[in-house]
């Protein structure tokens, strides 16, 4: 209803003087935002003028240091898996290699997601260096001597360009390759059941701080519980990569026989 849009002026302190002045004469007395690192950045701005303010977490790329789980990740990754999976029936009948870019900012938490639900051959992402000859073309070499006459390549953005991939791919190992960017089809859509329910319940509670007179807090989720932080805390906090999740589907793929020592 509010729309969103990038503020050169916000970022400046007369601009969030201004904000805050526009939340007093217009009656506001509590702001609940939803977004990523850089709202709350914003949020915190602007609790500094007085407006009490409750951030929820929001971000397909779900790389919150302070929550488990950010509204939209469950509905982006499904998202991408049904296109994949339907790029995959092609890539089977026509015996091709697909090197599909999915989004995630500058994480990898949604490709590594999508590599293990879709089977995938490769996953590449920013958390983990790779060798092009090894890690690439030795597994999709190693693949094929497995019997494989498909190949699905998952890059997370922000790694090399997709289309860059995709030719030294031709050029190594002869198989015909093919590029697809997801993109912001990946942000739309209707709502999964975990996102629904995850943002009425963060909803809820950011309703019950205001009422009780709390502002400067960020709702988030600890587990399967819902928590808040200080504003402050949370944005302090970093998130570390599920490593093991990695090695569970390196060693699904039987790219790494040394994964299971």
């Amino acid at each position: 209803m509010l729309y969103t849009a990038r503020s050169k002026e916000f970022m400046t302190d007369e601009g969030v003087k201004r904000a805050a002045d526009t939340c007093k004469y217009m009656g506001i007395e509590g702001l609940v935002v939803i977004g990523g690192d850089g709202t709350f950045k914003g949020a915190l701005d602007l609790s500094g003028y007085g407006v009490k303010v409750i951030g929820i977490p929001c971000t397909i790329d779900n790389d919150i240091g302070c929550s488990s789980y950010t509204i939209g990740f469950d509905t982006a990754c499904n998202t991408a898996i049904a296109a994949v999976d339907r790029l995959g029936d092609t890539m089977q009948s026509h015996e091709r290699c697909s090197v599909v870019e999915v989004m995630g900012h500058r994480t990898g938490y949604l490709a590594l997601n999508v590599g293990i639900a879709t089977g995938a051959t490769i996953t590449l992402i920013p958390e983990v260096k790779y060798d092009f000859e090894q890690d690439v073309v030795g597994r999709i070499r190693t693949a094929r001597l497995a019997g494989r006459t498909h190949f699905m390549v998952i890059v997370a953005e922000g790694m090399d360009p997709v289309h860059v991939i995709a030719d030294r791919i031709n050029e190594a190992t002869g198989i015909e390759t093919r590029v697809t960017a997801l993109g912001h089809v990946q942000r739309g859509g209707e709502p999964l059941m975990r996102d629904r329910v995850t943002a009425t319940s963060m909803g809820y509670k950011a309703v019950i701080l205001l009422a009780e007179g709390q502002g400067n807090r960020i709702i988030a989720t600890s587990g399967d519980k819902i928590v808040d932080f200080d504003i402050g805390e949370a944005l302090a906090m970093t998130k570390g990569f599920d490593m093991d999740l990695y090695k569970m589907f390196t060693a699904l793929t039987f790219l790494d026989k040394n994964i299971l020592e």
